[in-house]
């Protein structure tokens, strides 16, 4: 009997894309022993944009939000999402900082990390290959897909190569912006699955209406693993239903593993989280239909969220159409990057700059200059020369590996967080997340004191464990 299995994706991208993930521990605490249960291949819960949220939005650790999961689940793998040498950052971090980040990381839990690069740079994957295996995690290495003139079957095919050539544990089609259709998908698969000896996942969203058919043709053409989401947490620009899917390809003949009483479990624990987040408008009708327009404008489901509530923030939603009119204008003349974090977030946002700033490049991102610069790699297109010239005058691009120009980083991130890291993890947070961590950090002191105080006090007033701190402005350019 053929078999497909699954990753369920509720605890970190169907959240992310749906309600920016602001999706708290204690929320979804309750489900964590049924999400164990439910025979699973992983859970993806941790990475992507989880860890800037936790502290930036949610008052917590991410690294205990990632111990406190792993207590509960202990017979499912916990998966992560790694941006290769940017780890969950926007900029690219010195080696001893990928690697440190890397083992702390799968000491505090994680057994799956699936790495990409947004260029598909694979010298910006290296390190981060090399130290998951040195930590016996499993290394899966994903393609970032897009569709453009410079991207095909073969260029891709010979991406699988030269990861498998690298090392990977496995591989992933991870198809941010819900882009790939059912024929490339099927075509795609079946050559990295001929050409190819590793286990492939395949990623997609249902942005676009074709997330359920591409799933259908990729595991005729031999996926072994497919990404969902259960289903109150399902659609737009999250992934296919986990419980539809589980179905289908139960009906069809293939072996799942899954539990349909168990999926049920879980989805009843998120539907009121789901009418909680459209009742607040954290969950907006932007990103829950189909949007066939994302063919064009490919941006992902977790930035066009942000993007929404960003420009809700300035009142100036109603120009989203010509934001993302502008958008693909921005990707092909940066070389045709596929529109993944941190490249969606860069990419966007100058699409927005050159829309609300009246004139396009006027105001030039400090990320669109490095990357033009080179230090995010090389794009798979050329950038175009007029568009250089304007952001970089007579400046020359780099063309070397960008992480072998940084100093070692661990060090100084120690030096500079200083009493207020607790741990190595905190000196990690800090390097990663500065000034949002150092909130945090100082909120965090500051509860201990009023713990301390609460325990002396014969008639105390304590506060509210959810007391909001100071929060950090959420600039644009870090969607």
């Amino acid at each position: 009997m053929p078999a497909v299995e699954f990753t369920e994706t509720i605890l970190r991208d169907a959240n992310q894309s749906l309600i920016a993930t602001r999706l708290p521990f204690h929320k979804f605490e309750p489900a964590l022993y049924n999400l164990d249960d439910a025979g699973f291949y992983s859970l993806e819960c941790w990475g992507g944009a989880t860890f800037d949220s936790c502290l930036r939005f949610l008052n917590e650790n991410p690294w205990e939000r990632l111990k406190k999961i792993k207590s509960a689940c202990k017979k499912t793998k916990l998966q992560m999402l790694l941006r290769g040498q940017n780890l969950l950052g926007y900029r690219h971090y010195p080696d001893d900082v990928v690697r440190n980040f890397i083992s702390r990381s799968v000491a505090n839990g994680i057994d799956v990390i699936r790495i990409f690069d947004a260029l598909n740079d694979i010298r910006n994957l290296k390190v981060a290959i090399d130290e998951t295996l040195k930590n016996k995690a499993e290394a899966q290495a994903a393609l970032a897909y897009s569709t453009s003139p410079v991207h095909s079957v073969e260029s891709y095919g010979a991406l699988a190569r030269e990861l498998e050539d690298m090392g990977a544990s496995s591989l992933c089609v991870k198809d941010m912006a819900g882009v790939l259709n059912p024929k490339d998908a099927y075509d795609l698969v079946k050559y990295i699955k001929e050409h190819c000896g590793l286990r492939l996942s395949v990623h997609t969203h249902c942005t676009t209406g074709m997330g359920y058919m591409t799933y259908l043709k990729a595991v005729e053409a031999g996926a072994d693993v497919i990404d969902t989401a259960i289903s109150s947490f399902s659609g737009g620009t999250s992934q296919p239903a986990t419980e539809t899917l589980a179905y289908l390809f139960e009906y069809m003949g293939y072996e799942t593993g899954l539990d349909g009483s168990t999926l049920k479990r879980i989805n009843d624990r998120f539907k009121p989280l789901r009418d909680e987040y459209a009742n607040n408008g954290t969950l907006s009708h932007v990103v829950t239909g189909t949007d066939a327009e994302c063919l064009i404008y490919q941006i992902p489901g977790g930035m066009l969220s942000n993007l929404v509530s960003q420009l809700s923030s300035q009142n100036a939603l109603d120009r989203l159409d010509e934001v993302l009119a502008e958008t693909p204008l921005v990707r092909a003349e940066m070389g045709y990057p596929p529109l993944v974090t941190p490249l969606s977030q860069m990419v966007g946002t100058q699409a927005v700059n050159n829309v609300l700033g009246g004139q396009r490049y006027k105001n030039v991102l400090k990320e669109i200059k490095a990357y033009v610069r080179g230090e995010y790699g090389k794009p798979p297109g050329d950038i175009d020369p007029e568009v250089k010239k304007m952001v970089l005058g007579g400046e020359e691009a780099f063309t070397g590996r960008f992480a072998d120009t940084l100093p070692p980083g661990m060090e100084a991130g120690k030096k500079a967080a200083g009493e207020l890291a607790a741990d190595l993890d905190d000196v990690l947070s800090y390097i990663l997340f500065t000034q949002v961590a150092e909130i945090f950090f100082r909120g965090r002191a500051q509860q201990k004191k009023a713990d301390v105080k609460y325990a002396k006090d014969e008639n105390p007033t304590r506060p509210a464990a959810d007391t909001p701190l100071k929060k950090v402005k959420y600039k644009i350019e870090v969607l």
